[in-house]
């Protein structure tokens, strides 16, 4: 876990460094200069790109991860035959992908024009600037992942968290002070991420190593190696219309039905609430490589390990964050702007919040079963999850609103991943959860259930005293219960060693 701690704390400290770019972004300038209306056109055109990405690459990305240990040449110091052609086919499949959902998602221009036409006109006058912007961020995460497979990560999260944001927030100001018209705004924002794509294209052919010639000697030889890859992928390719289709659902079901008003409260919401599952972004990308080697190699014990080490580790940090966006959220939109207008989606940050802690610590155990010969499984799973997300969102989004779309996403997920974990521990005999899973949650809950008793019982006019006294004796309290109990010794271990060299 050495290398794996090192480069998530450096990847999570990058990632954190955009959360701030983030945060001036959302709270004093999106709140403050555009209309409900605007964030969520811009919510909605983000959220269909990486809907179409994720299904025009056809599983590349978790291909890219299960397969490059066994294209990876054993050869040291030879380039050549480094990953014996493999990034070469990581740049055709996903191409072929695109062209293919690019004819689908014309043709369904009328129907889905149609659905959201009512509601939200502006989102269909650009409907068709989802292509370009697809195209750039499809090939911004397929030159990440393989920067991530070659144990290099730190520098394409700073491309997706920094360079993106730092971009996307200029765009907001040219066209808050008028520089920009609602054409040039969308057209800019597109803009960004092809900036984003050519900083990962350039930095990873800065590693060497890399080569665009296929090695037809290396298919000829590993027939069954080829088979497996193709298999592997037309599975992810089915897969992805469930697995992709459900993270974004509720945004297209609050667009259609309530309007885009609604959409960038919603947006907003799902801002605060994402920044629990931060530190999963740089965990995960450094360790799922080694993920996928235990696995080829049948390494029941390392596999065990890794998924609870990193599991432990991310239900602790993402609890406490949880923790800290609650307790502070009457503080955080007493001080956003216009906080009045989104307000309303105080109870939706603590559901979405609570669902992305699942997403955080379950996700790991997810690419364990991607990663091992169970993956069918997850078509199984991917299927049930995006059902369930459409039968609640229309069950729920006409009664209860934007909280009915953040209750449909939490049970959703919910019973994703008890499947998902539930299976992986009778497959792969790898058990994700232990009883430090269990004391931390324990803490969480008690945290959570000790402020709804201050708050009741010992209230404190001033909303700033209130959140800072709050924020201190129980987040301090909490932290220091998990440090004394050891709840997270890689943790622990971490901040030993930063102290020693301090």
């Amino acid at each position: 876990m050495g290398i794996i701690a090192k480069q998530s704390i450096q990847g999570t400290i990058v990632t954190y460094l955009g959360v701030a770019v983030g945060f001036v972004t959302t709270f004093f300038v999106l709140t403050r200069f555009l209309s409900a209306e605007e964030i969520g056109l811009a919510r909605v055109l983000i959220d269909a790109a990486t809907l179409f990405i994720g299904l025009a690459q056809l599983g590349t990305s978790s291909s890219i991860i299960r397969f490059y240990p066994h294209f990876k040449g054993k050869e040291q110091g030879v380039k050549s035959q480094d990953d014996h052609g493999f990034f070469f086919w990581t740049l055709i499949v996903p191409l072929v992908g695109f062209a293919l959902f690019t004819i689908v998602y014309c043709v369904c221009y009328s129907p889905l024009s149609q659905w959201f036409g009512e509601k939200s006109p502006l989102f269909v006058e650009y409907y068709y600037m989802v292509l370009p912007m697809a195209f750039f961020m499809l090939y911004q995460t397929i030159f990440e992942t393989n920067a991530n497979v070659r144990m290099h990560i730190v520098v394409p999260r700073a491309v997706r968290e920094l360079i993106t944001r730092i971009g996307l927030l200029v765009v907001y100001l040219f066209y808050a002070f008028e520089w920009l018209s609602i054409n040039g705004f969308v057209i800019a924002l597109c803009a960004v991420y092809a900036v984003a794509m050519l900083c990962n294209m350039g930095y990873l052919f800065s590693l060497g190593n890399i080569s665009l010639r296929p090695d037809w000697e290396f298919l000829r030889n590993n027939r069954s190696l080829v088979r497996q890859y193709l298999l592997y992928t037309g599975f992810l390719l089915i897969s992805a219309v469930a697995s992709v289709l459900a993270p974004t659902l509720s945004s297209f079901f609050i667009t259609a039905e309530m309007g885009l008003n609604y959409t960038g409260i919603f947006a907003i919401a799902t801002y605060i609430a994402v920044m629990v599952s931060i530190p999963y972004r740089s965990m995960t990308a450094i360790a799922s490589p080694q993920l996928a080697t235990a696995i080829k190699e049948n390494n029941q014990q390392e596999t065990a390990h890794l998924m609870q080490q990193v599991s432990n580790t991310l239900l602790l940090i993402g609890g406490i964050i949880l923790c800290v966006i609650w307790l502070n959220i009457d503080l955080i939109f007493h001080i956003l702007p216009n906080g009045e207008t989104y307000a309303s989606a105080r109870q939706v940050v603590l559901i979405l919040g609570t669902s992305q802690l699942f997403i955080a610590v379950c996700s790991f155990t997810s690419s364990a079963l991607n990663y091992s010969r169970f993956y069918a499984f997850s078509l199984l799973f991917s299927f049930i999850l995006t059902i369930t997300s459409i039968l609640l969102n229309n069950l729920l989004i006409p009664h209860l609103g934007m909280e009915g779309a953040a209750v449909s996403n939490l049970i959703a997920y919910a019973i994703y991943f008890i499947l998902i974990v539930l299976t992986v521990r009778f497959t792969l005999h790898a058990p994700t959860f232990t009883r430090q899973h269990l004391q931390i949650l324990i803490l969480i809950v008690l945290i959570l259930n000790l402020n709804f008793l201050w708050q009741k019982y010992l209230p404190i006019n001033n909303i700033w005293l209130s959140s800072i006294i709050r924020s201190i004796v129980l987040i301090g309290g909490g932290c220091a219960i998990a440090w004394f109990k050891n709840l997270s010794p890689e943790i622990n271990q971490q901040v030993k060693s930063f102290i020693s060299k301090h």
